[in-house]
């Protein structure tokens, strides 16, 4: 008998079934990466469009997904919502990274706006989750928004590092009075007659205000000519 050769034969077998085994798994990976992928893009769609509470995990699965699939690959609503809200975040800091902005506000706000023109979907998940975040996933969304908050941040340093403040008033002071300013936006604006404009123009009213705001901020806190 040639052992030899049932050795090799064995061997042999072995090597094929690892990578057999090894190529079904990539072939399952990829095509539950496929899947999430359509479900999130249906829920991009549904958030996009309505916001968590107007949108139905119903009408998501409409799309052609079945709720045993979408249970499969996502636990709930929450954490498809905030699959959604950590996508457009992801697009949105990635667009200003990529922006030569510097400390020019007006560069800044026209980054801004030019994603949300182009991405109106990823707009709507934005607004939804800064402005009128559900109280419920208020911590997730902090921490999923922390790196758009730093940008923020370091852009508005970078105003305040360019410009002569006023006698008496410090750079602490400035940066506290800006996070101040940019709370009380958030809690504001929703507040605001606007039940009647879509998310879209919801957006567009917000984004039109908020460099006035910091406009406006900026100048009570800048030197003055006539001061001494």
């Amino acid at each position: 008998v040639d052992y030899c050769f049932f050795y090799r034969y064995n061997r042999l077998s072995g090597l094929l079934y690892k990578r057999y085994e090894i190529g079904v798994n990539m072939k399952k990976e990829e095509k539950t990466e496929i899947t999430k992928k359509r479900i999130l893009g249906l829920a991009m769609q549904e958030f996009g469009l309505k916001g968590y509470r107007g949108a139905s995990l119903n009408a998501i699965c409409e799309g052609g997904i079945s709720k045993g699939l979408l249970y499969h690959n996502y636990k709930n609503k929450d954490a498809l919502y905030l699959a959604c809200v950590q996508a457009c975040f992801l697009s949105l800091t990635e667009c200003i990274r990529n922006a030569d902005i510097g400390n020019d506000l007006t560069k800044y706000m026209e980054v801004r706006m030019s994603f949300f023109r182009t991405h109106k979907l990823e707009a709507g998940i934005f607004f939804d989750a800064v402005l009128q975040p559900p109280e419920e996933l208020y911590d997730e969304i902090s921490i999923i928004k922390n790196e758009f908050d730093t940008i923020n941040k370091e852009i508005y340093a970078r105003i305040l590092n360019s410009l002569e403040l006023r006698q008496g008033v410090t750079f602490e002071e400035a940066m506290a009075y800006f996070y101040m300013l940019q709370d009380m936006i958030h809690s504001s604006f929703p507040k605001f007659n606007t039940k009647t404009l879509s998310i879209a123009e919801q957006m567009e009213e917000y984004e039109k205000m908020l460099p006035k705001m910091i406009d406006f901020m900026l100048y009570g806190i800048a030197r003055r000519d006539k001061e001494c």
